[in-house]
């Protein structure tokens, strides 16, 4: 019997795409809803899967837009709902996290000195965030950036987040039933180290780690994606599947 609901709200790589917004991942257990980033235009679509305020916890893997900028809008909806400010809710990022997502309201605005989030710090280790037994490592990306390993109840699953070649993500993920890895580049001669990895390097690390089944996200729009599957598949051979937009998966 599943233990976790994973929804995909967000998988383009970047950018938002024609169908899907920024990365943005709802996981769900116990009534407890957690959600990994919050990027370009996810707040929106988020709002299909669950009721605004229904959020109990949210992580951030790292500060580039595509992966937190919506959490500033959802500040906006949590400070200012119409029957009065909704209770801080815990907020995992970064150090600097609270800086780049707080809105500026301009001096002296209802509700400037107040926060409907309680910022927490990440650093790499576990740690409890409602049901969830949550690890965090540090990825290979050029600004400080974790990577998430969730458990409940004996599943397990694990999150990328952006990354070039990883030793930790391998570790991170070893024996989790799901790998929701980034895919943002093909194969070719011009990909920059250390910031992304290729289709067929997700494959690599989720056959090393011995993952159930891999999940490609942070899909960027301009990118073919069966091209990104077939090139997968080179080095993967269990179950693999592409995000999309409302993809639901269990773990």
């Amino acid at each position: 019997m599943s233990t976790m609901r994973l929804t995909v709200i967000g998988c383009s790589g970047s950018f938002p795409g024609p169908d899907s917004p920024s990365s943005c991942y709802l996981l769900e257990a116990e009534g407890f809803r957690l959600v990994i980033d919050m990027g370009n235009g996810s707040l929106g679509v988020l709002q299909r899967y669950a009721e605004l305020f229904s959020i109990d916890a949210i992580c951030v893997s790292h500060l580039h837009a595509d992966h937190c900028i919506d959490a500033g809008s959802y500040w906006i909806a949590r400070q200012f709902a119409p029957d009065g400010r909704k209770p801080a809710i815990p907020v995992y990022g970064p150090p600097g996290t609270a800086g780049r997502i707080r809105p500026f309201l301009g001096p002296g605005s209802p509700g400037s000195d107040q926060a409907p989030f309680d910022f927490c710090d990440l650093a790499a280790g576990t740690r409890e965030i409602g049901p969830f037994q949550v690890t965090a490592d540090h990825m290979n990306h050029p600004v400080e950036t974790f990577g998430f390993r969730v458990e409940h109840a004996g599943g397990r699953l694990a999150y990328s987040a952006d990354t070039g070649e990883c030793p930790a993500l391998v570790k991170l993920a070893e024996g989790a039933d799901v790998l929701l890895c980034e895919a943002s580049y093909l194969d070719g001669p011009d990909n920059a180290p250390n910031l992304h990895l290729t289709a067929r390097q997700a494959g690599e690390h989720a056959t090393r780690a011995g993952v159930g089944q891999l999940v490609l996200t942070h899909l960027v729009p301009w990118n073919d994606r069966e091209q990104s599957r077939a090139q997968a598949a080179q080095s993967y051979q269990g179950p693999l599947s592409l995000a999309t937009s409302g993809m639901v998966v269990e773990a």
